[in-house]
């Protein structure tokens, strides 16, 4: 069997499974499944508005999936991409409304470097902390997702406020923070925008740095067998650090589809957990940046798909499907991968 096919097995029988499950639930409710599958894929991929709209909901999957998948390559398991995609955004937002004296075409690399910066030092911080002290980044990530969102919150609520909105804390609604939105048109007014493109862009990067660069090869020397890249006189301590920063500012940018593409100004929860998803992202495309790109759409299309069947069936529904698909993941990656002695990536 092919090398490609027995690491994709896996993950094509947990999506397969998994739908096949949510069909049992849809039809214990009292609905054919066939009808509500027919209709989820028809309104999201059957006209170019839906396509538009699964195409916004997997931009930040992409970039929070690149980011799981790049810290997994140097044998690190990254939790923390909620909280340095939060960073990162509330990062770019105030890039783009402090600097708005600069013309867009310096603008708009100014936010994005800004905001993968901001990511990249957040997750620094548990680079480092593992290098140094050899505190786990799994604990390390998650306390630092806590107090990013506290922080962000404290700047939000505390100092940056906008007095007239009451429901949803907010920054800066200003017209002249610097747009991403200019793609909108190709989807009929869907929120898609330059961002997409970002994502794209941003997978290729991931994969010519991992398999065409000296550093990359460390990366996954340091992956594989950290005992080889120390006996390699690989600095092991640094190359955590870095795989780490460049994990976090993949996540950090991708604020950019909410707060530059879509709705130009921050907001506290927008996020809506896609930095979590992203590990879901990772696991299913086995770290492989182009794969990410498939899977995110996946989920892209059960996300937006469930708002438009929310009238046949519950939203939970879709949920539940995305839980099943992680759990079969889990478990029929591992079981493949013994079935055909694959190494892990």
């Amino acid at each position: 069997m092919n090398k490609y096919l027995q690491y994709a097995i896996g993950p094509l029988l947990s999506v397969i499974l998994s739908l096949l499950t949510g069909g049992v639930l849809i039809a214990l409710i009292g609905q054919n499944p066939v009808d509500v599958y027919t209709r989820l894929f028809v309104d999201t991929l059957g006209n170019t508005y839906g396509i538009g709209q699964v195409l916004f909901k997997a931009t930040p999957l992409i970039l929070t999936g690149l980011s799981v998948a790049f810290a997994f390559r140097a044998g690190l398991f990254n939790i923390g991409a909620e909280g340095q995609l939060t960073i990162g955004a509330f990062a770019s937002a105030w890039a783009g409304f402090t600097f708005t004296s600069l013309p867009w075409i310096a603008l708009i690399p100014l936010c994005i470097l800004t905001g993968f910066l901001a990511g990249a030092f957040w997750a620094a911080i548990a680079g480092f902390l593992k290098a140094r002290f050899g505190s786990h980044e799994v604990i390390n990530t998650i306390m630092l997702n806590f107090i990013a969102l506290a922080l962000v919150s404290y700047l939000v609520n505390n100092v940056y406020l906008v007095p007239a909105t009451i429901h949803t804390p907010e920054i800066s609604p200003h017209p002249e923070l610097v747009r991403f939105d200019i793609m909108t048109g190709l989807f009929k007014g869907s929120p898609f925008n330059t961002s997409f493109i970002i994502a794209i862009a941003a997978c290729f990067i991931m994969y010519y740095v991992i398999q065409k660069t000296p550093f990359g090869y460390k990366i996954k020397t340091l992956g594989y067998n950290k005992n080889a890249a120390e006996y390699a006189r690989m600095n092991t301590g640094r190359l955590t650090v870095l795989s780490m920063a460049i994990a976090g500012g993949f996540a950090g940018i991708g604020g950019l589809n909410f707060v530059n593409g879509y709705k130009h100004y921050f907001e506290l929860g927008f996020s809506d957990n896609a930095g979590y998803v992203g590990i879901a992202v990772a696991l299913i495309a086995r770290n492989n940046p182009f794969a990410i790109i498939f899977v995110a759409i996946f989920f892209g299309i059960l996300e937006y798909g469930g708002l438009t069947v929310n009238t046949m069936v519950p939203k939970e529904i879709v949920t539940i499907l995305q839980g099943v698909v992680i759990l079969l993941i889990i478990t029929l990656t591992e079981i493949f991968d013994r079935k055909f002695k694959l190494k892990k990536v």
